[in-house]
């Protein structure tokens, strides 16, 4: 862990591809687009790009740009009023970045991702195929979570964490997170003997640093802890990350050494399962003997109905779910291949003996390898 500035950053400088992702609290003021704030971000965007760098641009604040137009003073907290005003505020958004852009002879195209768009193999390739093309184009793909059509069940939970998946999607060589905060600080900024944190090498960099859990404004969804997990994601796909505020992402983008970086700790890896052991919670749980336990973590096998003691919780077959030890440990989490009423009946039992009684379809496993991720 370093605390001190570094010389330019190698990783900022020779990246040909890089998401850029910035905040509600970083692009609004009192519900409104603060114009200023998006001049100097597309500004900062706009140069990079001309110098032939490939920029996608992950942007909060559909919502927050919905409150004022709907009368509406605060974020609302129900799903249905949050989507209504990112209906309102979606269309807002993105003509103030369509007209910023063009002043520099560059045209914007709007992609709004859910879950499935990610994780889902058919919906990811063609998702892959977009952004390629509008790249190829030179169009600077602005992304979105589809918040009119998200459910509370299957959303990325905050634009964070789409960023990291949407680094892995486009192939990033870095992720650019910018806040309201000009990097990771190993205590309260706000309070006096707290230092900026400019590197982070690993988990056990962060474990001894204060991650609030809630950010400064009211209108986006997550604080430093989101960008911290999201830099997770990102990093174990082997990208690169920088965290900055807003105001210093020119800097941020010439390669400055401002903020923090936080270096690869692993290779790509699919994007399904970083998605499962980063943005999703289980849906319910498997409770497993040692037999499977050693299956799952030593032989990378998948999880069969004869290692499976107990079923707990309501879920369907595509649900994730946490597989847990007998001492309680939750060891993995995967997608499961049947609902949870059918599983009881099947526990402790092979699925050969499955698939003579009640036929072929009982000789899949209850978790593929595929599928499942070691936590």
């Amino acid at each position: 862990m370093t605390v001190h500035p570094t010389a330019g950053r190698a990783e900022v400088s020779n990246a040909t591809r890089i998401v850029v992702k910035v905040g509600s609290s970083s692009l609004t003021q009192r519900g409104r687009i603060d114009l200023e704030r998006l001049r100097l971000l597309v500004d900062a965007i706009s140069a990079r790009r001309v110098e032939g760098t490939e920029v996608v641009l992950v942007s909060s604040g559909a919502i927050a740009a919905g409150l004022a137009p709907m009368g509406l003073r605060a974020r609302p907290r129900d799903l249905a009023t949050q989507q209504a005003a990112a209906s309102v505020g979606q269309g807002l958004l993105m003509a103030r970045y369509s007209d910023a852009f063009a002043a520099h002879g560059l045209r914007v195209g709007q992609v709004l991702l859910t879950v499935d768009d990610v994780t889902r193999r058919s919906h990811y390739r063609n998702a892959f195929r977009t952004f390629a093309r509008l790249l190829e184009l030179g169009v600077v793909p602005i992304v979105n979570e589809n918040d009119t059509v998200a459910t509370t069940e299957i959303r990325f939970g905050d634009n964070d964490r789409l960023a990291a998946l949407t680094s892995h999607l486009v192939h990033a060589d870095l992720l650019l997170l910018l806040s309201d905060v000009d990097g990771l600080y190993d205590g309260d900024p706000r309070k006096a003997g707290t230092s900026m944190v400019t590197e982070i090498r690993g988990a056990a960099d962060l474990e001894p640093l204060a991650i609030g859990k809630t950010g400064a404004s009211g209108v986006g969804t997550g604080g430093m802890q989101t960008k911290v997990e999201a830099a997770a994601i990102a990093t174990e796909a082997g990208i690169p990350v920088v965290l900055t505020s807003a105001a210093r992402v020119g800097e941020a983008l010439r390669g400055d050494p401002v903020g923090t970086l936080f270096h690869p700790t692993g290779r790509r890896r699919k994007t399904r399962l970083l998605w499962l052991a980063h943005a999703t919670s289980g849906q319910g749980i498997l409770r497993l003997d040692e037999g499977a336990v050693k299956a799952l973590t030593q032989r990378r096998a998948s999880l069969l109905p004869a290692g499976i003691s107990a079923v707990e919780g309501t879920f369907s077959a595509g649900d994730p779910v946490d597989m847990v030890s007998p001492t309680g440990v939750t060891i993995a989490r995967g997608l499961v291949n049947y609902d949870s009423s059918e599983l009881p009946a099947l526990l402790g039992r092979s699925t050969r003996d499955l698939a003579r009684e009640l036929g072929a379809a009982y000789e899949r496993e209850v978790v593929h390898r595929d599928d499942l991720v070691l936590l």
